[in-house]
Parts: structure tokens; sequence; C-alpha cells
């Protein structure tokens, strides 16, 4: 649990110097599209703000405030429930536009048809619905970044043992959310290829002292343990390398006995950890840019349709990307970036954009 506070208090600390940075990557030219009651408004439904999930806010914020917008926030504190009656209360208001990160992937479709019911559009970024048809989702390319950083642990299972064998822990999100499904996926789907690995499955639920514990057990049991890889970097990283110092499984890259790290998010733990040896790879998601789902909210409100096709950005990480249409509406997939030791420093990764503005990396937890 206090792998998982500290992770959230530096969050909170981080906030509103990433704000300011994002500004930058977000100013645009004030919106000429008027909303029922002048000024745009949207509602802004936030799971658990654990992880990255204050990054992700601010950046819709951000993108929002440079077209003139208003945005309306709340945070469910993980509670599904809680998630449905923020909503709800969105819908009470008559805003002009709702944006969510689900809670839970399914259960967000009883509020998608209050929605529906009262001629509000409705969108998620970070993560889809399961079950109901939305405006639009903007979101990572998921399986992408598990194919990724399974790709890493297997080039480096293969130096290490000569073949691509060993032991892995995979540690998950909530499995309830298709972006635990997609990141899981995405790495089994290439690890499965090589039936020399054996995979550990674990579940995480995106819970810091879970994923601590995890490794502890894990790492305890099994003497021959070759490598970890992490649904998101961003709350297994602190506990992670603090459980392996414990037990003595603290170890460099190149130095005997190193247990490959690899995972989703490009966190600052995690990018940290990559300079300072410990983290091998992790799979990089453009947490500031999914505020660019206001500029299809300002699409539809004017009338105009969000066709499929590659959406490009000049300098962009996630560029190309991709717009698909879905059982689930039109997704637009911002690809990940493999970050490593070789490209850890990166300006446009977000993490860096994030110390930049604080004028400091984020060290890595003390073993």
């Amino acid at each position: 649990m206090k792998a998982g506070l500290r992770m959230v208090m530096l969050a909170a600390l981080a906030v509103m110097a990433l704000g300011a940075a994002l500004s930058a990557g977000a100013q645009g030219t004030p919106s000429a599209v008027k909303g029922k009651h002048g000024q745009i408004v949207i509602g802004y439904s936030a799971p658990g703000l654990v992880g990255a999930q204050l990054e992700i806010q601010q950046g819709l914020v951000q993108h929002a405030q440079a077209k003139g917008w208003k945005v309306l926030t709340t945070t469910s504190g993980g509670d599904s429930a809680k998630q449905l009656d923020d909503i709800n209360n969105y819908i009470t208001q008559d805003v002009d536009a709702i944006v969510a990160v689900p809670d839970d992937s399914q259960a967000i479709c009883s509020a998608v048809e209050a929605a529906k019911n009262a001629k509000i559009p409705f969108y998620t970024i970070d993560r889809s619905p399961q079950g109901c048809k939305i405006n639009m989702t903007v979101l990572s390319d998921n399986y992408l970044a598990g194919k990724q950083s399974a790709e890493a642990v297997v080039k480096l299972l293969t130096a290490k043992h000569g073949a691509a064998k060993g032991k892995v822990l995979e540690i998950t999100g909530d499995l309830s959310q298709n972006v635990a499904q997609l990141r899981g996926a995405g790495f089994d789907d290439v690890i499965k290829q090589n039936k020399d690995i054996t995979l550990i499955t674990k579940v995480g639920n995106w819970k810091a002292d879970v994923g601590a514990d995890t490794v502890r057990d894990v790492a305890s049991s099994t003497a021959d343990l070759d490598a970890i890889y992490m649904h998101s970097d961003a709350v297994y990283t602190p506990g992670t390398i603090s459980v392996l110092g414990e037990l003595g499984k603290l170890h460099k890259r190149g130095e005997q006995g190193h247990i490959i790290l690899a995972g989703v998010d490009g966190s600052p733990a995690a990018l940290q950890a990559i300079r300072d040896g410990y983290t091998d790879e992790s799979s990089n998601q453009p947490i500031p840019d999914f505020g660019i789902i206001v500029n299809y909210i300002e699409q539809e409100i004017a009338g105009q349709t969000i066709p499929e096709g590659t959406v490009t950005e000049e300098g962009a990480l996630w560029s190309p990307a991709q717009i698909k249409n879905s059982d689930v509406g039109p997704q637009l997939f911002l690809s990940t970036t493999a970050v490593t030791e070789a490209n850890v420093d990166d300006p446009r990764l977000w993490a860096n954009v994030l110390a930049k503005s604080q004028g400091t990396p984020v060290a890595t937890p003390k073993a």
C-alpha cells in the first residue's frame, strides 16, 4: 500500500506542473462551436486517480481549455457505482458531452444508455466500453504495448539463456477492463509462441500493494524467476523494485541474477528505473494526447462525422494512429513506443515532459 500511496502523492504534487507543460502542447484556436448554453461544457468522469490517471485528466482539461471550453471533473475512487452516479449528475446538468475513463468497461453501458436517452454524446479515453456503442474512444494501442514488452522480454531471455526460455511473471490490471485484456493479449500472444517460456499470470487489479505482494510471493517461491511484466509500470514499479531489494534479488542489467523488468505506461518511475539500470523496457503511452478527443467532440457538435483512416501529426510519438470502426464505435488507437536505455531521454516521452516541468527526474525507490 505504501508504494501506491507514494505514487498517488507524487502524481498529486506533479499534476499542476504537468498542466503547465501540457498547455504548450495543447495550444490551439478557440472553438467557434457553441454549446447548448453558450460555452461548451464537458462532464469528465475519472476512475480512481492511480497510475497515470491524474495526468490523463489534466491532458483532457488542457486540450479543452485551449478551445475555450469548460470541463467539470469527478473521480469515482475506483467505485463503478459512484461513477454511474457521477455521470447521471452530468446528465441532469445537461452538459454538452460526457467523457469517461470507465471503471468497469461493461457497467459503464448503463450510463451510456442514459446519456443517449438525454441526447448527450458519450466518449471515453484510455479505456473502451464493452457491450455498448458510444461516439468515440481515444486510447493507446494497448495490444501493441503488450506486444512491444513481450518482444523485449523474449529478446533478453534469448540473450541470457541462448534461447527463448525461462520463467516470467505477469502482473495484470483489472481484467474487467479492456485495457488490461489487451495488454495481456499482446504480451501473451508473443510469449506463447515460445514453448520453453513458462508464464505465471497473477491478477493485480491496478493495486500497488497487491502487485508488491505478488512479487514477494512469486519471487520468493521461484528461485529461477527470469522476468516480470507489469500491465502498469506506473502502479507496480516502485513496489516491485522495493520487494526485489528486500529479497536480495535486485540487480542491475548486466549483473548476475538480474531479473528482467518490463511494463506498460512509460511512467516516471519506470523511466528512472531504466536509467538506474533496474528496468529493461517500458511501452510508453502518449498520456497527454488522449485529450485530442476534444477535436472529435468539436467535429460532431458541428455536424461532421468521424471517418475511418490514418491520423498523423508531425513529431508526435503516437503518429501514425488509426481510427477503426468497431462494435463499440470509432476507436482512435495511438501508437505506443518501446522505451529502453537507448531512447529513455527522448523529450517527447510524457514522463520526461513531466520531469522537465518539475525540474528533476523521479528517483527510483530505494531497495
